[in-house]
């Protein structure tokens, strides 16, 4: 839809003082408090907190109407006695409402957290929902569209997935998510239950359910434990997953609180082909040291950074 509300982080009406993000159809659960910046006019909440809101748009408009009207006066004024026409105005005083600004704005005029790139890196994933970056490794890149929510980095380079050639697979996936239906709230039980939906969806069915490598023949844990992430403890779980068809791979589970706001939960997912194809498993590690809250280069993480494996 051309005019619908861009996602972004907007003033939160029930919580005065807090922001809420907004997904681009409904509100999440992510807040944080308010930054010290002009607020912005987001999607309304319902009409439980929708006063304090409509006020202020009443204010603004009456105030632009005022403006309006002041410098219309002043140009009659201006104009009397001169030969020439008055300068024609634009008719209306009404203040575009946040759909139109919206339905104006191009892709990237959209509201972004504090801090955040101008102009995104191109040798750097951004996750504006849960505040983070991660580094993109020469040979891979960021594609311009993923399945669903996620998202998601991988080698430039693919294949015809074992078992089913219609799919393609890559050597090495990561993606971002926030985990959902789930009582689990720790960084430790949520890897431990995530690591299988994280197997299955890198070898056992892509996303549109079709089956590739021949499907998980087994797996076996070979590492688990709290790990620093961006100087926030999470926990990772890792699995060598043995397929029917191809070489198999390494599948890990990484959960940490995120950087900013209210500190859900973020789930990054990697998945490694073995072999001679698939990247360095020690990638992994890098990957994780490289993540960092959005606009800060120099937190340090990951592996054995302060927390050993």
């Amino acid at each position: 839809m051309s005019n619908a509300t861009p996602p972004g982080w907007y003033p939160d009406t029930a919580a005065p003082g807090h922001e809420r993000w907004w997904d681009g159809t409904a509100w999440t659960g992510h807040t944080r408090t308010h930054p010290a910046a002009t607020q912005q006019s987001g999607p309304g909440r319902g009409a439980g907190g929708g006063g304090g809101t409509g006020a202020r748009t009443v204010a603004i408009v009456a105030a632009g109407a005022v403006v309006v009207a002041v410098t219309v006066a002043g140009a009659v004024l201006l104009n009397r006695g001169d030969d020439t026409a008055p300068t024609t105005t634009r008719s209306g005083s009404s203040a575009p409402s946040p759909a139109d600004t919206a339905a104006d704005a191009k892709p990237d005029d959209g509201p972004s957290p504090e801090g955040a790139p101008a102009d995104e890196d191109p040798a750097v994933l951004v996750d504006q929902l849960n505040g983070i970056t991660l580094p993109i490794p020469d040979g891979w890149e960021r594609p311009e569209r993923t399945a669903g929510e996620l998202l998601t980095i991988h080698t430039t380079d693919s294949y015809d997935c074992p078992g089913a050639s219609s799919s393609f697979c890559y050597h090495g996936t990561v993606t971002t998510r926030t985990p959902g239906g789930t009582d689990a709230t720790t960084p430790e039980a949520l890897a431990r239950e995530d690591i299988g939906a994280a197997a299955d969806r890198a070898y056992e069915e892509d996303v549109v359910g079709r089956r590739i490598h021949g499907g998980i023949v087994s797996h076996r844990q070979i590492a688990a434990g709290p790990v620093s992430v961006a100087g926030r403890t999470g926990y990772r779980v890792r699995w060598r997953v043995v397929t029917a068809e191809g070489p198999g791979g390494y599948v890990q589970s990484l959960v940490f609180p995120s950087a900013v706001g209210s500190e859900s939960p973020v789930v990054v997912r990697y998945a490694f082909d073995a072999g001679p194809d698939g990247p360095p498993l020690a990638l992994m590690d890098t990957l994780t040291e490289g993540i960092r809250p959005i606009g800060d280069r120099g937190t340090g993480g990951g592996v054995g950074s302060s927390i050993a494996p």
